[in-house]
């Protein structure tokens, strides 16, 4: 029998999935290039990323899909999908609602720079997370 579903097992096939079958990936604004953050994705969440048109990921923390912005509004419409050339790692250039993709209240996650032996903060907070996530306390953290 075949499928659709069939025809996205084929290319996911393509992909070198770690021994728990996961893949890195790396979330990168589709106007500006700025990489926002980096995640995981397994089969499933690859698929509905895929199927809808919006970044869906498997939280290591949490052992569990989530759909990126099902919590905190702050949805990534995904643009365009590439897979390197090793087919370990997997791009998405997305378009983020809100501004915001750290769960921080940051435009992206990699808002420290080395400098001098120590990480600086260089990206000013845009919305706190207790604005953004009412219902958690804002000391988990856990991606959103």
């Amino acid at each position: 029998m075949s499928s659709e579903r069939d025809g996205v097992r084929d290319w996911m096939e393509e992909i070198a999935w770690s021994a728990g079958g996961l893949v890195s990936v790396v979330v990168q604004d589709a106007m500006t290039g700025r990489i926002l953050m980096s995640a995981c994705m397994n089969r499933e969440a690859l698929a509905l990323t895929v199927e809808t048109g919006e970044a869906h990921y498997w939280s290591r923390s949490r052992q569990r899909l989530w759909r990126k912005g099902e919590e905190s509004g702050h949805v990534q419409k995904v643009k365009e999908l590439r897979l390197d050339c090793d087919g370990d790692a997997v791009l998405l250039s997305i378009e983020q609602a809100g501004s915001i993709a750290c769960h921080t209240g940051r435009e992206r996650c990699f808002f420290r720079r080395y400098e001098d032996g120590r990480w600086v903060v260089t990206d000013p907070v845009l919305k706190h997370p207790d604005e953004i996530y009412p219902k958690r306390s804002s000391a988990s953290k856990g991606p959103r």
